[in-house]
């Protein structure tokens, strides 16, 4: 049964036991470049960097790209529903609460590939 990890940190620690961390990598190159926002993360980024880095384009994206941005919660399928919960008053915090979401919806997507294969 499938359980989101409620952090981005328990998230990417139970990628890496899983041994899907990579997978998780490739799955968010794939979507952001399907969303036309080339981002190319390598596979060698370690997990505190890889939530550092998707937390600064997420906040570039929201502040720069707002329209670029709505298509890429689109392509990677974000539930609006969570979206709309969050509280937009601090752009930094938006950022990271968005890049959970994502992070989360991915290592979803690449949880039950790897489960119903």
């Amino acid at each position: 049964m499938f359980v989101a990890p409620q952090n981005a940190d328990l998230l990417l620690q139970e990628a890496e036991k899983e041994a899907l961390y990579l997978n998780l990598i490739e799955q968010i190159n794939k979507d952001f470049n399907l969303a036309n926002e080339g981002i190319d993360f390598p596979l060698s980024i370690s997990p505190d960097e890889l939530k550092i880095q998707l937390h600064e384009k997420i906040y570039r994206m929201i502040q720069y790209k707002f329209a670029e941005y709505l298509n890429l919660l689109y392509i990677i399928d974000v539930s609006e529903a969570e979206i709309k919960k969050l509280d937009g008053s601090d752009l930094v915090i938006l950022a990271e609460q968005v890049s959970f979401l994502i992070l989360k919806r991915e290592w979803q997507k690449v949880w039950f590939r790897n489960f119903y294969k």
